[in-house]
Order: structure tokens, then C-alpha cells, then sequence
């Protein structure tokens, strides 16, 4: 049985709660914790007389349930909330940055990650603009110089980024990076040659490459992440414009990204 097969049957007890903005509010309210009638009145902003029916309503569905003077969510209804408050998360991070999303080429960002876009909520869209032409790179290279640890997904390598890696390297920090064949090709000539055998003897510096090409430019620290995409059509790296995050959450989503990639990536062996 497909989702909208399964919404059809159960099209009363759905439809209802987000048909209710009183319904929506009051489990999201309750996902965060315990509430008084008196709390839930000041969040949604309604008489004791609307919420009480709504909330026997929730009780009667075994979503919620009293104790004392205050209302908990059920462990049915903590599944029910959390799945309601990540599919507004995620639509909410959809529309906040549709216009990157609109274009640029997604295909290579695994679907379990994409279910997971909602952790990208708290994140701005930097771009290269007027004096400022070199916005993106700058801000990545300022991640790197500040970052305790680095794993990195490269669709392109400069000389700017091969300096600064290396940098940081003979300074002790713990860097992984992924990159796909083309690059790995391009490192094995000058400048980068030299650069790259100069770290082949630190520990603290793993270089693997994707036998497929990566779609996806990708720095995550211990502080920060960066994300950048190719243009819609797949071909053209965009250096232009960049999504990037202080975010706890953010930073996770860009561990289990560059985690994935990993497991399908083989280590480079230093000759």
C-alpha cells in the first residue's frame, strides 16, 4: 500500500489534524514538552472553550494524555508530532531556499539524505556578488583555517584549496577528503603532484576517490558546513553560490553525506 493509498483510508483521522490549525498547534506545542491549559491558551492564542474539545479529541485518538494539570503527548503521539513537525521543517526548507534548490542538479545527493533536507532549515545562500567575487571561496577557506577537523567532497580542486589543506595538515588537524576520478587524474599533475606527496607521511591525512562522479562540492568541520552544487543541467560546477551553516543540525547532515560517500570511495596509496 502506497502513501496516498494509505491516506485515502485513513482520510478522517489525517485530514483532521491538518485540517485543524488548533489540532497542528497543540501536538507541536506538546512535542517540546509537557503543557498546562493555561500554557497552550498563550501559544495558540484560544479560548479554554476551543482547545478542550480539540484536546479530548487527542486524548480520545490516544495522542495525548493528562497528568495532573498538564498534557503529554502519548508515545504514538511523540511518532505523530515528530512526523508532523519534520514534514513542515522540510517544507519550510524547501521553499526558504527554492530558488537554490530550482537550480542546481540534486540527482547526486542520496535520497536518504534528501528526506533529511529539513536540517539545512537554519543555513544562508552566500553568492559571489559586484567587489565581493570571490565570497564563497574566501568563506571557505576561513572554515578551513578555523576548522579542528575537516572531511571534504571535491568536484574541483585550486591551487588556493591544495595550499590550505596542506597547511592545515602539517598543523595536526584531521583531514579526510573524497574526490571523484577526473580530480583524482588532475592532482597527479603539477602543482598539485608535489603538494599532494608532500602529506603522503601524515597520519592525520586520508585522500580517497570515487570511481563515479560527484555532483557535489562539500566542506564539513567541527564549526561549519558548506555546500555547493553543479548548475541544473548536471554539467557546470557552480562556484558562484553556496549554502552554508553554523547549525548543529546542518553540520550532521554534511557528516552523514560525506559518511556515504566515504563507504563507496577507496583510499588513495601513496607510492
Amino acid at each position: 500500500m502506497n502513501g496516498f493509498e494509505i491516506y485515502k483510508k485513513m482520510d478522517d483521522d489525517v485530514q483532521a489534524i491538518y485540517r485543524s490549525r488548533l489540532l497542528t498547534e497543540i501536538l507541536l506545542s506538546l512535542n517540546d514538552g509537557s503543557k498546562k491549559l493555561s500554557q497552550l491558551r498563550e501559544i495558540t492564542g484560544s479560548t479554554s472553550q476551543a482547545l478542550i474539545p480539540k484536546l479530548r479529541k487527542l486524548e480520545a485518538d490516544h495522542l495525548i494524555e493528562t497528568k495532573g494539570r498538564e498534557y503529554f503527548l502519548t508515545p504514538a503521539g511523540k511518532i505523530v508530532a515528530s512526523g508532523i513537525a519534520d514534514s513542515f521543517v522540510t517544507f519550510w526548507t524547501i521553499n526558504k531556499f527554492k530558488h537554490f534548490w530550482l537550480r542546481h542538479y540534486l540527482e547526486e545527493i542520496p535520497s536518504p539524505l534528501l528526506k533529511e533536507i529539513g536540517c539545512l532549515y537554519e543555513s544562508e545562500i552566500l553568492k559571489n556578488r559586484g567587489m565581493e567575487i570571490l565570497n564563497i571561496y574566501n568563506n571557505q577557506l576561513k572554515m578551513i583555517k578555523e576548522a579542528d577537523h575537516i572531511y571534504g567532497i571535491s568536484s574541483v580542486v585550486t591551487k588556493g584549496d591544495t595550499d590550505s589543506i596542506s597547511e592545515r595538515v602539517k598543523e595536526g588537524v584531521p583531514v579526510e577528503l573524497i574526490v571523484p576520478l577526473h580530480v583524482a587524474e588532475e592532482l597527479k599533475r603539477s602543482p598539485y603532484l608535489k603538494k599532494i606527496e608532500a602529506l603522503k607521511d601524515y597520519e592525520n591525512f586520508k585522500l580517497m576517490v570515487m570511481d563515479e562522479d560527484i555532483k557535489v562540492g562539500l566542506i564539513v568541520t567541527d564549526k561549519r558546513l558548506s555546500l555547493n552544487l553543479y548548475k541544473k543541467e548536471g554539467i557546470e560546477y557552480d562556484i558562484s553560490t553556496g549554502l552554508f551553516s553554523f547549525d548543529s543540525k546542518a553540520i550532521e547532515w554534511g557528516e552523514m553525506l560525506f559518511w556515504y560517500c566515504k563507504g563507496k570511495a577507496d583510499f588513495i596509496k601513496f607510492q
